[in-house]
């Protein structure tokens, strides 16, 4: 395919001020990965000088080998159990409110890393008694014992992404289901908590193909719906298949919140992450309380 000029929509300005050097020297001297860089976010520049950065946990190597992502793919180091402590303490010096934590595929893991997962979101909890967290996990092939790992730990916010159309899974999330991605929603939302997923457009879907995938999502009880442009990382990666004018993006976002979801981000440059600190200070159902012991219970 012939490559594609960028529209000016999906044209960002660099931003290296004094936060966004001081971010990266907290997760530098910490020995952390973000999603950030290890996926090449268009937005690095912006979130890290609004003090904004989503920690990716568990290495940077990834068991499994998704044709639109940019994290490494082989087999992961060994197991870093220092790595939560590590996590909290950069979360408490860049003096985070919102914290997003991410991390690659663990297949190799007895439990996928539902255990350090859960260590992560308490080590915050405890260490950073005033930031929520936000937690963008994996699938945990479905097992739903260390799914619970994750949410007995109670993340203000479950994230997990669907990331494209039932039509498009097996060619763009290879190692993944459809419907197992639908049910970690659902256990997500029947355990209580606020639950939210992304996906991205522009990679071969049809538009009635997106509307369809709000409805199955809306139908599990989620509340947060983003939907942001495709890029291809590289030229080994899929091919966009066309940039998605602004227009199109409004209307899912018209179409989320008339079918129900609490709050839908859906743009060119939206990501899983893309202004989630701003969310939950900017939506009253999306605000918590300090102390753990009050966390709301989603219904």
């Amino acid at each position: 395919m012939k490559t594609q000029t960028k529209p000016d929509w999906l044209r960002t300005k660099l931003r290296t001020g004094p936060n966004y050097q001081d971010l990266k020297s907290i997760v530098n001297s910490h020995k952390l990965h973000t999603v950030c860089q290890e996926a090449l976010c268009p937005n690095i520049s912006e979130c890290w000088e609004r003090r904004a950065a989503t920690i990716m946990i568990l290495g940077d190597v990834c068991t499994r080998s998704c044709g639109f992502c940019a994290v490494k793919t082989g087999k992961p180091p060994i197991t870093d159990f220092e790595e939560p402590r590590r996590t909290a303490d950069a979360v408490k010096k860049m003096g985070l409110k919102h914290v997003v934590i991410t991390s690659v595929d663990r297949d190799d893991l007895p439990d996928g890393g539902a255990q350090i997962w859960a260590e992560t979101i308490r080590a915050i909890h405890e260490n950073v008694p005033g930031c929520s967290v936000e937690v963008l996990t994996p699938d945990f092939k479905g097992i739903e014992r260390d799914i619970q790992t994750v949410l007995d730990a109670r993340p203000e916010i479950m994230s997990h992404n669907l990331e494209t159309v039932e039509r498009l899974h097996r060619m763009v999330r290879p190692q993944a289901k459809y419907e197992r991605s639908l049910a970690v929603l659902q256990q997500s939302v029947e355990a209580g908590l606020m639950t939210k997923t992304s996906i991205m457009v522009g990679i071969g879907e049809l538009e009635a193909e997106v509307f369809a995938l709000m409805d199955d999502i809306r139908e599990t009880g989620t509340q947060i719906f983003s939907a942001g442009q495709y890029l291809q990382p590289t030229k080994d990666h899929l091919p966009v298949d066309r940039f998605v004018h602004p227009d199109e993006f409004q209307s899912y976002k018209t179409y989320g919140l008339e079918i129900g979801f609490d709050h839908v981000e859906s743009g060119p440059l939206v990501r899983s992450s893309y202004h989630a600190d701003e969310q939950v200070e900017a939506n009253p159902k999306l605000s918590f309380k300090a102390d753990r012991q009050e966390l709301p219970v989603i219904n």
